[in-house]
């Protein structure tokens, strides 16, 4: 799984005038571009959705590794100065893998999540919410009880969100029957913060707040890691120096039935440049 075999020739081609990377295994990850554009304008984004090999939450540890390492290659040789893992299944088992090969600064989803969740919670009891590949891997348990052992936690698969999500159900009373069923065990742990660990799940979030109550805050993994990314690229000297309204270029490798409304519906703005790659 070597990604380069000179990660100097590459680090020295970056510049705050690349772009930045961002994947993910569906469109769901189009919900961190949209964080991502709104603060951070300036910065050209390059999104790439794995389509042809989605859903990446029901794969072995190994191949989410494979896959993710692929797109990763396919990013890097844009000559991106940071990348983005957009989907928690890869984040919860190809962080730490990434993060070593790749020559430019890797960033998850996870860890900025936990981080805000633990820095707002009241009675030190989290929720959080993903699919099964993510609750399986462990990496929100272990993240949590790094951070703050005396700290309880709940963590829940909600697999049907996804779908729900995709066929643009958000406020359906399939959706909020299936919530119901989710959430309401989670709610009677007496959580009042709730981690959406899915990139799909913000779209569901009324429905999601309708159920667990106004004392239950929701954590969007978007908005921390949007924040953590600024913050990077200013220690690095790598912000892009001047005010613009910056492109954003979508790779695909497949077409998906409903790809432009579930794309639009993610990213809120028209997908105006999308192509169809390949990668292994």
């Amino acid at each position: 799984m070597k990604i380069c075999s000179s990660k100097r020739s590459i680090a020295l081609r970056q510049s705050s005038h690349s772009p930045i990377g961002v994947f993910d295994s569906g469109l769901g990850g189009l919900t961190v571009v949209r964080e991502l554009r709104r603060r951070l304008p300036a910065e050209e984004i390059l999104y790439l959705g794995d389509l042809a090999h989605l859903p990446y939450g029901t794969k072995s540890t190994a191949e989410i590794r494979r896959l993710s390492t692929n797109c990763a290659r396919f990013l890097l040789k844009k000559n991106i100065k940071a990348l983005v893992i957009a989907c928690n299944s890869a984040s919860s088992v190809a962080f730490k893998l990434l993060s070593k090969m790749l020559p430019v600064p890797v960033l998850d989803v996870i860890s900025p999540a936990v981080e805000e969740a633990l820095a707002i919670t009241r009675n030190s009891r989290v929720g959080v919410i993903a699919t099964y590949a993510t609750i399986e891997s462990g990496s929100y348990a272990r993240s949590l009880e790094k951070r703050s052992p005396k700290a309880e936690y709940f963590l829940k698969p909600c697999p049907l969100f996804v779908p729900l999500a995709e066929e643009g159900w958000l406020d359906d009373a399939v959706t909020l029957e299936a919530a119901r069923k989710y959430l309401i065990p989670m709610k009677k742990k007496e959580i009042d913060t709730l981690i959406l660990g899915c990139t799909h799940y913000p779209l569901l979030e009324k429905v999601i707040a309708k159920v667990m109550g106004p004392k239950v805050r929701l954590v969007d993994s978007a908005v921390p890691t949007a924040l953590r990314l600024k913050t990077l690229l200013q220690k690095e000297r790598l912000l892009y120096p001047r005010v613009r309204h910056a492109p954003l270029r979508i790779f695909v490798t497949d077409h998906v039935r409903n790809f432009a409304r579930i794309g639009e519906s993610f990213l809120g703005e028209r997908m105006k440049t999308v192509q169809l790659v390949k990668i292994p």
